[in-house]
């Protein structure tokens, strides 16, 4: 949840937003919205971090709708692919019951809670560099020339805002989907590994769709290496 990443209306209506509205929902920051965001946001989202930070009432209040409007759209957090598509490790996308759990909370004014209850901040340790896994690189479409097992598969050639799908096509006509982006963004680019590695036979159809949308990058191998949670 960038700052940057803000629409000017939705900055508006972070600085709007009325100190008292009215309390109507049992969900509270130091309960529920606190864990949630402790889990997916402020590893960038906190004093030190890459953004603005949620890491206390006082600090998350103020963004509440602008928050509720980035989550909803899944603008934040970022992960880029399409949910449900494929099956990946270390998905940090919000499930669609945390998303309602964040909007019931806004829209219920949005309360801090006991104090208290709030866990403690995590520990952020600097994360170790990770090398970019090497790979085939898929331009359009690709026929396998000999059987493959894939681990992962990342973006490679992919303009910004590039919407596209890549799916593999067995030679018995069964579709296995690998990847699915919208509103591609680079700065958020990823590997994303595969919850179990895929066995593609020979003569497997690699499809890009639209072809021209760019390339991506087939990571090979059984299982996934040792790496941080951006990765």
């Amino acid at each position: 949840m960038r700052a940057h990443g803000l629409a000017p209306g939705l900055l508006l209506l972070a600085a709007s937003t009325a100190a008292h509205d009215v309390i109507t929902t049992p969900i509270t920051f130091s309960r529920e919205i606190s864990r949630l965001f402790y889990r997916r946001c402020v590893s960038c989202h906190r004093e030190g971090g890459s953004a603005f930070s949620l890491a206390t009432y006082e600090q998350a209040r103020p963004w509440a709708m602008a928050i509720k409007e980035e989550v909803l759209s899944r603008r934040m957090p970022p992960w880029g692919a399409v949910k449900g598509f494929a099956d990946y490790r270390g998905d940090q996308s919000l499930t669609q019951e945390q998303i309602e759990v964040i909007a019931d909370w806004v829209e219920g004014g949005a309360p801090g809670g006991d104090e208290k209850l709030t866990p403690k901040l995590p520990d952020f340790a600097p994360p170790e560099p990770v090398p970019m896994p090497a790979g085939m690189t898929v331009e359009g479409s690709a026929a396998l020339a000999s059987a493959v097992t894939l681990a992962g598969i990342r973006a490679g050639a992919v303009s910004e805002g590039a919407t596209l799908m890549v799916t593999a096509t067995r030679p018995d006509g069964g579709i296995e989907p690998l990847l699915w982006l919208y509103d591609y963004k680079p700065k958020f680019a990823r590997t994303y590994w595969f919850a179990s590695a895929l066995r593609l036979p020979k003569g497997t159809t690699i499809q890009i769709t639209p072809a021209a949308a760019g390339s991506v990058v087939l990571i090979t191998g059984k299982t996934r290496p040792a790496t941080n949670a951006r990765d």
